[in-house]
């Protein structure tokens, strides 16, 4: 063991001695201590299996959140007679609608879907009577927006979450879930005369015996990892109990000399960004002179459930740069971060740039906050009772698994990620073809009791990084500390990171020069998007450290906007940040490998 490891270890134990509650008074015998105990530990192992059939999600903090909207609603007649008048009105409306459609097939809609809602893009939709039937959704759940907005005296927030709560309500009651009402399903019904139904329990039967036994997705074989997938030529140049790092054979003569380490998020497989040779973001970098590295994080299981936020800091990120150090020496690093792994980054950036450590050349934060203070939806329930809510499950199995989070993030685009997949699946007897990116998104992960918990505390509950509060070696780190230029990429549609929070570290490391990329598409398909994708384009500008803060409406508004890759702007950020070209060595061929790229802990169920 280190030194440096023996030091963080010691310093963890006394940080867990300094959580342990003191006693106001000596410890009472066990016929006054034993009850509580007992008491404690039902209440957890009560909260972790409800925990399991509520998807994570605490039933105390939604109740919490629907008293508190009741109650504000119930102190505003105004706003109750308000709401009164638009149902008689929109009752009038529909009726007379009703009444006219059945024989003016060309009447104008009293309502239409908000942009991105294709439930009701089909013309059957146009006919009665399922034009009446989607009219009559349609001013419901604009009613029930209104319900669940402008009322006086109830916080931003709780207005969010109750709107939140009454969407995912109407979507599960949306028509288009229902055979009787749902015009699509019934046309393929009849036309198919039931076969349809009968491939969809098929379908049914085949996902639900998958899930039991922990199979992957149909489809998903053919896309295997270290065969069809993740397929960059590297060697595993380093191992820990934490992580694997690998490092890829050069394809051009000459290298940049300095080296590209890349810190995926340890909530999902690193090789989403080495997909199949035509969009693996990894080849991209390679082809471009660039030697690459890249960390692949272990799935941990029970036995890993201390495991702490800071172990994936020094284990991860500070074992990576060091090794990185030792196949390189002399030259600095372009780190860069994805997701979770960016907002680590960013700590271990901070941190090294509070205590002089000058190893880095650059900082890329790809789809990664700093701030949380606006992080979308993922945080309207994340308060103290959400939190312990988690912390029971975790404390009970060890870790957070990949379903039961992925089942918090379905929540955020049920439309997309459930209900359409619901009709289109298991109702019209269908299966979208398998792609890369599907097979790669089943491959879940699982995440540390401790770790995870430390996340959702300190980031998300409490904000502590952006705040100047998050402690690394016993001193706060400082985000405005940093002076190396970063490049920070956010996406339109993200809903696990919003490109506005995103986009908060040009506020938070304003010292120094940060060129913000905003690409088209969402959290992962915004990412990869590679040369040649006709959907790709993104808007781009640089802000340096002497220039006044610029609100990311107004950067919208005043980036223009480029067709094509944002990877292609990347390469050529950072060629430009670096010193010269060198020729390149077959370092995978080093006696010092582990063996052949992807590794082993990308294997891992």
């Amino acid at each position: 063991m280190t030194k440096r490891r023996a030091s963080a270890l010691k310093r963890t134990a006394r940080t867990a001695l300094r959580r342990e509650p003191s006693p106001s008074k000596p410890a009472a015998g066990i016929a006054e201590a034993g009850p509580a105990a007992l008491a404690d530990a039902f209440d957890q192992r009560f909260k972790a299996n409800l925990a399991r059939m509520t998807s994570g999600v605490s039933p105390a903090g939604m109740f919490a959140v629907y008293a508190n909207w009741i109650a504000h609603l119930t102190l505003a007649p105004g706003k109750r007679v308000q709401l009164a008048r638009q149902a008689a009105v929109s009752a009038a409306a529909l009726s007379h609608y009703a009444l006219r459609a059945a024989f003016d097939t060309q009447i104008p809609p009293l309502i239409e879907p908000s942009a991105g809602d294709k439930r009701f893009a089909d013309e059957a939709w146009r006919r009665w009577p399922f034009n009446v039937t989607m009219q009559s959704f349609l001013l419901t759940q604009d009613w029930w927006a209104n319900a669940s907005s402008g009322i006086d005296g109830l916080a931003p927030e709780d207005a969010r979450a109750v709107s939140f709560l009454v969407r995912q309500a109407l979507d599960r009651a949306a028509p288009s879930n229902f055979l009787a009402t749902n015009p699509v399903i019934l046309e393929a019904t009849i036309e198919e005369r039931g076969a349809n139904l009968a491939r969809g329990a098929q379908h049914v039967a085949e996902d639900a015996s998958r899930m039991l036994a922990g199979d992957p997705p149909v489809g998903a074989e053919r896309f295997i990892v270290g065969r069809d997938v993740a397929v960059a030529p590297g060697k595993v140049v380093y191992r820990n109990h934490l992580i694997e790092l690998l490092q890829y054979a050069p394809s051009t003569a000459t290298v940049h000399a300095e080296p590209v380490l890349i810190v995926p998020a340890w909530i999902m497989k690193y090789y989403v960004l080495d997909l199949s040779p035509h969009n693996s973001l990894v080849k991209h970098l390679v082809d471009q002179g660039h030697t690459v590295f890249m960390v692949s994080w272990r799935n941990p299981d029970e036995k890993d459930r201390d495991l702490g936020l800071d172990d994936y800091r020094s284990l991860g990120i500070g074992a990576a740069l060091e090794a990185v150090g030792k196949l390189a020496p002399g030259r600095k690093v372009h780190a860069a971060g994805y997701c979770l792994g960016g907002t680590l980054l960013a700590i271990e950036a901070a941190a090294m740039a509070g205590r002089g450590d000058d190893r880095l050349a650059s900082l890329s934060l790809l789809a990664a906050q700093t701030d949380f203070t606006e992080a979308g939806e993922l945080t309207l329930f994340m308060r103290e009772s959400e939190v312990a809510y988690l912390e029971a499950l975790m404390r009970g199995q060890g870790y957070l698994s990949g379903r039961q989070m992925a089942g918090a993030f379905q929540m955020l685009r049920s439309n997309d990620l459930v209900w359409s997949r619901l009709v289109h699946d298991y109702m019209l007897g269908r299966r979208f073809e398998m792609t890369d990116f599907m097979a790669w998104n089943a491959d879940v992960t699982r995440m540390p009791a401790r770790m995870h918990a430390e996340y959702l505390r300190k980031l998300y509950l409490n904000n502590d990084l952006a705040a100047g509060r998050y402690m690394v070696d016993g001193s706060p780190v400082r985000l405005a500390d940093i002076r190396i230029p970063i490049f920070a990429v956010g996406t339109e549609r993200d809903h696990v990171a919003p490109w506005r929070s995103v986009y908060k570290i040009t506020f938070c490391a304003a010292e120094t020069d940060v060129t913000f990329l905003l690409a088209s598409g969402g959290h992962n398909t915004g990412i990869v998007a590679a040369p040649g994708d006709p959907r790709a384009s993104y808007k781009v500008r640089k802000t340096s450290a002497d220039e006044r803060y610029v609100d990311p409406s107004a950067w919208q508004e005043a980036a223009p906007r480029v067709e094509g890759s944002w990877w292609l702007q990347w390469h050529s950020w950072l060629a430009a940040h670096s010193t010269t070209r060198v020729e390149a060595h077959d370092r995978t061929s080093l006696p010092t490998s582990l063996g052949d790229a992807p590794g082993i802990y990308v294997l891992q169920r």
